[in-house]
């Protein structure tokens, strides 16, 4: 099981849609919650992508020379770049890190959004531009000269002239729940990465990959994108789930429902019909909640519980064929610590460099000091 954490480009906070408690966006804390992480043992961070977020590359850069393992899955917009231009980006970054460059693929979202960096191809040709755009990213990649002439994207001897570290190119991840998008999945990329539903959906929709990924002879590996929300037992985890929601009144959530009932996104029309815009009904599957997507888009939901809780239900996806799991909670940096102290034991992960402790010697503070490293009194 592989956990990454995520950085919340857009801002953080103990309250959704609200400013009260909210946090501002500024390298110090972005370096924070990724210390964290690094340390605690998660295998990497979300870095996202939208015009209300910091640019996901140039943030993940920031973050390398603070960081010692920490992987950086970073969002790519195939409509806002072109693909010579983000195979250097990515080959950069890629040797900069010493090869801890992960690209998460991000063809659909918010139509205003993309509109508003440039962007008017209907949803299905959102997905034949990221086609012909990877066709193009990874030949280049692999060494290749590419002359490509399709229907969005044109190059003329194009070349790569500095490689990236990992062979044949830093792994692509991807998120979708339309037909173009699994199948651009089955095509395209490594790793097929879908927003917390309930397992029995899920495993409708990693089939539905796996097979089509099948008939063009190629494997591709699956992960969630959820939120969590741990606490020591079950009533104080639903009791902090919530609070989280605590600020949001019904004209509030009204608002956010409606702006998101404009995206062309299949995958949002799912959220959105998991709570209908009733906060009455948000526990959608056991412990998985999703008032997370009543004022936000994309993933909008949560797992709430426990630590061992959490990872049987972490398991359950991971038995239908999740390996990679991409989680966050509001405030991102506590809630790192919080999820790495609670629900790490649970599932085999334990932070780098990190020993148990004997059971022997004084107990100072939070700390078991052993006896040899005890210093005399006067």
């Amino acid at each position: 099981m592989d956990i990454f954490w995520f950085i919340p480009l857009h801002g953080d906070g103990r309250y959704l849609g609200s400013q009260q408690g909210a946090r501002a966006v500024d390298h110090a804390y972005m370096k924070q919650v990724a210390q964290a992480a690094d340390a605690l043992g998660y295998g990497g961070v979300l870095l996202p992508t939208g015009r209300s977020c910091e640019d996901s590359w140039i943030s993940a850069a920031s973050l390398i020379p603070v960081t010692e393992r920490l992987k950086f899955l970073v969002a790519l917009r195939p409509t806002t770049i072109s693909p010579t231009v983000a195979a250097r980006q990515a080959a950069t970054l890629d040797r900069l890190s010493g090869g801890r460059l992960l690209v998460n693929v991000v063809a659909g979202g918010d139509s205003a959004d993309l509109e508003a960096d440039g962007t008017f191809l209907s949803h299905d040709e959102r997905y034949e531009h990221a086609r012909e755009f990877l066709h193009v990213w990874t030949r280049l990649l692999q060494g290749e000269e590419v002359t490509y002439e399709g229907k969005h994207i044109q190059v003329k001897g194009a070349k790569q002239l500095f490689p990236a570290v990992q062979k044949p190119y830093p792994p692509l991840y991807f998120g979708g729940s339309s037909d173009a998008a699994h199948d651009l999945a089955a095509e395209q990329v490594e790793l097929y990465l879908t927003w917390g539903e309930p397992p029995a959906e899920v495993e409708k929709k990693f089939n539905d990959v796996r097979r089509r990924a099948e008939k063009l002879g190629r494997k591709v590996k699956f992960g969630v994108r959820l939120h969590v929300i741990p606490r020591e037992t079950n009533d104080e985890a639903w009791a902090a789930a919530d609070r989280l929601i605590s600020h949001l009144d019904d004209a509030t959530i009204a608002k956010a429902q409606a702006n998101m009932a404009h995206m062309d996104s299949e995958g949002q029309r799912r959220m959105a019909a998991l709570h209908g815009g009733n906060r009455a009904k948000l526990e959608i599957s056991p412990n998985l909640w999703a008032g997370v997507g009543l004022v936000r888009g994309g993933a909008g939901t949560a797992l709430v519980g426990d630590g061992e809780t959490i990872a049987r239900r972490l398991k359950e996806y991971q038995d239908i064929g999740a390996e990679t799991f991409v989680l966050s909670g509001y405030p991102h940096l506590e809630e790192a610590y919080r999820f790495a102290e609670l629900v790490f034991p649970h599932v085999g992960i334990q932070a780098p460099g990190q020993h148990k402790v004997a059971p022997v010697g004084e107990v100072m503070g939070n700390a078991v000091v052993p006896p040899q490293a005890k210093v005399a009194q006067s």
